[in-house]
Order: C-alpha cells, then structure tokens, then sequence
C-alpha cells in the first residue's frame, strides 16, 4: 500500500513539473545579437519614428523597402512582444509597442546599414 501511494505522489509531481516546464509561453519571434534584436535568420530588426500608438504607418513602398516582421495569423502576444494588425489586415510583430521591420538593404546577417536612414529608423533594441 504504501509503495502505491509513493509511486501515485512520484508520478503526480512528474506531471505537474512537466505541465510547468510548457507554461513560458511560445518562444520570441527574435532574439538579441550584438545588442539589437534580429529576426531568426539573424537580421537586424528596426523601428519607425513615424509609427504610433503600436500602429504601422509604413505603407506601399515604405514595407517594400522595409519589410515588416510579419506574425502568423494564430501567432498571440508574448511578454514584451505584441501582434498588430496592418492596414492591409496582415498581421506584424511589434516590441514594447513599436512595430518591427527588416531593411531591404541588410544583404547579409549582422548589417545595421538601416540604423538612422532619414533620420526615422532606429535600431530595434531590447
């Protein structure tokens, strides 16, 4: 009896350890690289001045230039880290409320050449 009960408390606490090890939520849609936040194929990430209140004003030719972070239609919100819904009714990652976007002119993983563009585009920093 009493190695039933041991063996029913051991197997209780693996399912609640298991259950909590899930619970962080679902991984971030980037990650810091040399102080900056980068996408998963480790490009920078920026934001817009001209963006606000979590709305993207980058448009047409604006989101061919710099291309949002786009979210999967069932991607959800995440600590710091938000889905917005673009005027075109797709859906962009957005950090601490700032809309997140690539530059078309980083060719390769680690390129900051966007930082400051117009005096608008700011590296995207955590």
């Amino acid at each position: 009896m009493k190695n039933s009960k041991l063996h029913l408390a051991l197997a209780s606490a693996v399912l609640v350890l298991s259950a909590c090890s899930t619970m962080s939520g679902p991984p971030a849609p980037a990650a810091t690289r040399d102080g900056v936040l980068a996408n998963d194929k480790g490009m920078t990430l920026y934001t817009y001045d001209k963006d606000a209140g979590g709305k993207s004003v980058c448009n047409g030719q604006c989101a061919i230039n710099w291309p949002p972070l786009m979210a999967k239609a069932d991607d959800k919100a995440t600590g710091d880290w938000t889905v917005i819904t673009r005027d075109d009714g797709a859906k962009q990652w957005a950090y601490k409320g700032k809309p997140l976007y690539l530059w078309i002119k980083d060719t390769k993983p680690g390129d900051k050449t966007g930082d400051n563009v117009g005096n608008v585009w700011r590296l995207a920093k955590p």
